[in-house]
């Protein structure tokens, strides 16, 4: 935000009446308890008012809103050893997202924190939620009415709750409810038995699909024969799969309808999920992958199913191209931020589509309890692949982008030797070798622990992997382990493609050498190794010219 903007905001905010429910004035009082309270009063305050924002302000008197100034710096603020802002993502029970604006005024120190109005779900702030009744901040539970508002509103907001008139369940595909039965089933196995004997407007309601007996969006979109979308009407199911190449020109396409249970499953069908192998350091035998890991695309899918905002009528979009997925849905990203998502250890407590999403777990097709996006990351993690990229940048629309490739083989490397490397540190790689920016601080960090080299901003990750592993005797000196893993790599060149010539052997293996050998020290250690081969072991031989002459298999010697 400008600093024209803020001085306006500021204004606006100080002309205000003395007694506002949605607006709190402090000037010095920074205990982190206190911030805790007030950003979960102002943030159900807000909504009860039908404001999009609560506003804390320091530097502000509270009874006059006489602009005082204060002494509170919100960004060298600490509970405990944790920064503030991270101890109050984690305190604030569902996620919320609130911006912190320091600025100055007339050579006054401003600090305004702008908390965005709760959506239908009483914010907790250590499971304690709070509200303002005129310029106090009492507990929620002490007001029930106001709290059955903010809930009430929940169900009225929601757009996949609402009945579709006229609908019964003939308009739902038998095929879909056997579906839905079935995943209902592995998610609450000790109903299996009662289950079977449940009638299907029975099992609808339990599995809260339906609301006694009536129809609701969420019920079409995720059971309804193709023929029943008109019930949703303006909205739209459709999932769309585009195939493309590497021009980005469009080669295929196909849409689905509802029922999206079912329809989930033939869109996966269609990507061309080939096999990745990837050689790693020290052996002749390639690690084999999926490009793409099918829980983390079924994750991507439904995510876009649960959150799409169905009020705009767009499709969701599933885009194919050769080593990448790109998913998009409409709407905006509700937890504002992916760090947001990542950072507070926890999935988000609220899901545009509440009712939606609260069926969708129910059949097995979401997990409210981890992270489904956080999983997504420790996925590709594990798999030494790029992470998920999320771009919310453009308005109403979220676009994830899985790869099914390999950007930089210093980043895999890394990882796979690195295991034990936090979650939060594999991001900043990710970013490094995706070249995406990262802040000096997290520069000095990794560089501190020796993952990145370079001069800031242009860095790049470190290839050196006995450095920040403290094995560089094990990966760099250490010949007798190289030799082998060089031998054994000619070796069995020749033995697929029965000679080799001295540019084969270089092409095989300059690559493969370690970056802190010249061309020249790379050369003379090739030439040690054929040395090794044929002249002390006798496995290769050299025959033909000197201008032609290549490597065999020696006659009496066999691998």
């Amino acid at each position: 935000m400008t600093k024209l903007k803020l001085y306006k905001l500021l204004e606006e905010l100080t002309s205000s009446p003395k007694e506002s429910e949605w607006i709190e004035f402090k000037k010095n009082n920074s205990d982190p308890k206190i911030i805790g309270k007030n950003i979960s009063a102002l943030s159900n305050s807000a909504r009860l008012n039908h404001k999009k924002y609560g506003y804390l302000v320091y530097g502000v008197e509270n009874t006059t809103h006489r602009i005082v100034g204060t002494k509170f710096k919100f960004d060298k603020k600490k509970y405990g050893n944790e920064e503030l802002e991270n101890w109050l993502l984690r305190s604030l029970d569902p996620n919320i997202d609130f911006k912190v604006f320091s600025f100055q005024y007339n050579d006054k120190d401003i600090v305004i924190f702008r908390i965005e109005a709760t959506t239908n779900i009483p914010i907790k702030f250590q499971g304690e939620a709070y509200l303002r009744v005129g310029s106090y901040t009492k507990k929620l539970d002490e007001y029930p009415a106001k709290e059955r508002k903010i809930w009430i509103e929940r169900i009225e907001d929601d757009w996949s709750s609402l009945i579709c008139d006229s609908a019964t369940l003939s308009d739902l595909d038998p095929e879909a409810i056997n579906k839905a039965r079935m995943e209902y089933k592995k998610k609450h196995p000790h109903l299996e038995e009662e289950v079977d004997t449940w009638s299907n407007s029975v099992f609808l309601n339990k599995a809260k699909v339906t609301i006694n007996g009536n129809i609701t969006n969420a019920a079409i979109l995720l059971l309804g024969k193709p023929e029943s979308e008109h019930f949703i009407s303006p909205s739209v199911s459709k999932l769309t799969w585009i195939l493309k190449d590497i021009n980005n020109i469009e080669i295929a396409y196909e849409h689905f309808s509802c029922p999206l249970i079912l329809n989930v499953d033939n869109v996966l069908s269609k990507i061309r999920n080939l096999k990745y192998k990837y050689l790693p350091d020290s052996t002749l035998f390639p690690i084999e992958f999926n490009q793409y890991d099918n829980w983390v695309i079924r994750e991507a899918l439904h995510n876009c199913i649960a959150h799409q905002d169905y009020s705009l009528r767009n499709r969701i979009t599933l885009i194919e191209k050769p080593d990448e997925l790109i998913f998009l849905n409409a709407g905006e990203f509700i937890p504002g931020s992916i760090d947001n998502v990542i950072y507070a250890d926890r999935p988000p407590d609220f899901y545009r589509n509440y009712f939606l999403a609260n069926a969708m777990l129910n059949l097995n097709m979401i997990d409210t309890i981890g992270s489904g996006i956080k999983r997504m990351f420790v996925n590709q993690k594990n798999r030494f692949f790029p992470l998920p990229d999320y771009d919310i940048s453009q308005e109403n629309i979220i676009k994830v982008r899985i790869l099914g490739k390999v950007i930089d083989e210093k980043y895999s490397k890394l990882i796979m030797n690195r295991p034990e490397l936090a979650l939060n540190i594999i991001i900043l790689l990710d970013k490094v070798q995706k070249r995406i920016p990262i802040s000096r601080e997290d520069f000095r960090r990794l560089k501190a622990k020796g993952l990145v080299e370079g001069r800031y901003p242009n860095i790049y990750v470190s290839f050196k992997i006995a450095s920040v592993t403290g094995q560089k005797a094990k990966y760099i000196h250490n010949k007798g382990f190289h030799n082998k893993y060089y031998q054994d790599l000619i070796l069995e060149y020749i033995k697929k493609n029965k000679s080799a010539s001295r540019k084969d052997i270089d092409e095989l293996l300059f690559n493969k050498l370690p970056d802190i050998l010249t061309s020249i020290q790379k050369k003379r250690k090739i030439n040690n190794i054929l040395y090794l081969l044929s002249n002390q072991k006798g496995t290769i031989k050299n025959i033909g010219s000197r201008k032609y002459s290549k490597w065999i298999l020696a006659s009496n010697k066999s691998l």
